[in-house]
């Protein structure tokens, strides 16, 4: 039972992840860029993926779908000898 740990030291440890991985100033900046701007957006959430560099208009599942198709259909050609 010595890998028990509390709801809280959970939260604490993942904290200190973002904070180390740089997710935490990362995500201020951005807030503190769309709070300074003159005008709100009309969408915040594509500012912010705008401001971290993700496109926007992109269907993620979509691509993440393709991509899977994509990977068995790789394997299967492997696995007959065709690739």
């Amino acid at each position: 039972m010595s890998n028990y740990q509390t709801p809280d030291s959970k939260k604490e440890e993942f904290r200190k992840y973002l904070e180390k991985s740089g997710v935490i100033d990362a995500l201020t900046k951005v807030l503190v860029g769309l709070y300074e701007e003159p005008e709100r957006p009309p969408n915040a959430v594509d500012y912010i993926k705008r401001y971290m560099g993700a496109p926007t208009g992109v269907d993620v599942e979509a691509m993440r779908s393709e991509n899977e198709q994509l990977r068995k259909e790789r394997e299967e050609l492997r696995a007959t000898g065709e690739l």
